[in-house]
């Protein structure tokens, strides 16, 4: 009895080995397919929306997003106009604004402008925040938005799969992916993407929007 029990445990200890690993991987991919609240963040891979704020009725058919960073939050804050918000991301405070094009902060460090960001002249609007951290891979349902998305990126590459096409953004570059258009979102290369991320929605209707209406082609590998 005893050779039997000495035989069957080291192959339990190999399937509950290979249960917590199914179980890591299962994790892990849901974090790339859907954003949580950052209150609920218990890894640091994954979507973690970070801000939400009321932007009001918006009155011109674009809108650019000036990003600039800070030393302290209060700072940032000091800084911040009627469409500021100050964002905790990536080990760094910014000051998100959406405004006009040219437009500045009195203080801060400017680090992109992105743009133009099409929106609907009259239209009620939100904007989400989002922190996104995905090892290379990685990827997102098909979905769509019903107002611009727009990413900074401060480290690897991200790949937008469209029906038309594809879009990639690296380290450094601002990355747009206008209102309506279904895609996937894919960390492509080598290292960790590191994103701040933006949707700017129309505010009667949620920021992200499922679709079964079209099957990626696998450009972004």
């Amino acid at each position: 009895m005893k050779t039997h029990e000495c035989l069957r445990q080291p192959g339990a200890a190999v399937a509950a080995s290979m249960v917590v690993t199914l179980l890591i991987l299962a994790a892990a991919g849901s974090a790339s397919a859907q954003c949580r609240p950052v209150a609920e963040r218990t890894r640091e891979v994954g979507c973690w929306i970070v801000a939400q704020a009321p932007l009001g009725r918006l009155s011109e058919p674009a809108i650019f997003w000036h990003l600039d960073s800070y030393p302290t939050r209060a700072e940032a804050e000091a800084g911040k106009g009627p469409r500021g918000t100050v964002i905790e991301a990536l080990g760094k405070v910014w000051l998100s604004s959406l405004e006009p094009a040219g437009w500045r902060p009195s203080s801060g460090v400017r680090v992109a402008e992105i743009g133009p960001l099409l929106v609907k002249p009259g239209e009620q609007y939100t904007v989400q925040y989002m922190e996104a951290i995905f090892s290379p891979g990685m990827t997102t349902e098909v979905h769509y938005h019903p107002g611009p998305e727009a990413l900074y990126t401060t480290a690897g590459e991200v790949c937008f799969e469209m029906p038309h096409g594809k879009i990639v953004g690296r380290s450094g570059e601002g990355t747009i992916m206008q209102a309506g258009h279904l895609h996937t979102l894919t960390a492509t290369g080598t290292e960790q993407r590191r994103s701040l991320a933006l949707v700017i929605h129309e505010s009667s209707q949620p920021w992200r929007l499922p679709s079964s209406d079209w099957t990626p082609a696998g450009l972004c590998k």
